[in-house]
């Protein structure tokens, strides 16, 4: 009776030490429990039996080496969950579209990068002209994560997506009479952000994808409202409601 009571006492306490130890590591590494208890199942079925049916000091000692190798076992499990969450956390500590792309995939083109507004200091309209702020294309003239640019057509036709750092996305919507060869003209809503975001920079952009000649309004749309691009459009706008 007193070996039963022994043995059971010990069953209890190894159980409630285990549970503290699958609370701990589950804390810090991401591991979950059940996953932990399978382990322990599929490696040790033979464990509960022998700690009912023996008794012996050998035996009793093979017990907390068990627990020694569980220990050991846990520590060397990969943290997957971490390593997810680190990934999170980097996107969260306002990582760029810079950062976050391998751009090298890509082919890229040297180019000089104008700003331009869809005023009159630009196109020559004014609000009241009919097809003020529509581009080429037909599509108007938008700033956001993929924004409207021109360029020549006979280089990057419309519909091509550029990645332009500093800037962003860039779609080619657009045509201008000074836009020849490799140069391009970046839409800002204002003349004012023009010259303090831009200006006149020799850069090289990146040629996410050539354009078949068509753009329309939905395309666009759908580039900018993607699902997977949201947090870095939500980064966007903040920065531009700051500005």
């Amino acid at each position: 009776m007193i070996s039963i009571k022994r043995v059971s006492r010990r069953l209890i306490m190894t159980l409630l030490f285990l549970g503290a130890l699958t609370t701990t590591y589950s804390a810090i590494s991401g591991v979950e429990a059940k996953d932990l208890s399978n382990w322990y199942y599929n490696h040790n079925e033979d464990f509960n039996e022998k700690l009912v049916h023996t008794h012996t000091e050998a035996e009793e000692n093979e017990t907390f080496r068990f627990l020694g190798l569980t220990f050991k076992a846990m520590n060397s499990e990969p943290s997957i969950r971490t390593q997810v969450s680190s990934s999170v956390e980097a996107i969260n500590q306002e990582v760029s579209l810079e950062e976050a792309i391998d751009w090298s995939q890509y082919p890229t083109r040297k180019v000089v990068a104008t700003g331009y507004t869809a005023g009159v200091e630009s196109t020559g309209k004014h609000p009241d002209h009919p097809s003020y702020g529509i581009t080429y294309s037909g599509v108007k003239v938008k700033r956001d994560l993929y924004s409207t640019v021109a360029a020549d057509l006979d280089v990057f036709p419309i519909g091509t997506i550029l990645f332009i750092p500093g800037y962003g996305y860039g779609v080619v919507a657009d045509k201008g009479g000074a836009i020849k060869g490799n140069k391009l003209d970046l839409y800002y809503e204002t003349v004012k952000e023009v010259y303090n975001n831009w200006g006149k920079k020799q850069i090289e952009v990146y040629v996410v994808q050539m354009g078949d000649g068509t753009l329309t309004e939905e395309q666009l749309k759908n580039l900018n409202e993607d699902e997977s691009m949201q947090v870095f459009r939500q980064k966007y706008i903040k920065n531009k409601t700051k500005s």
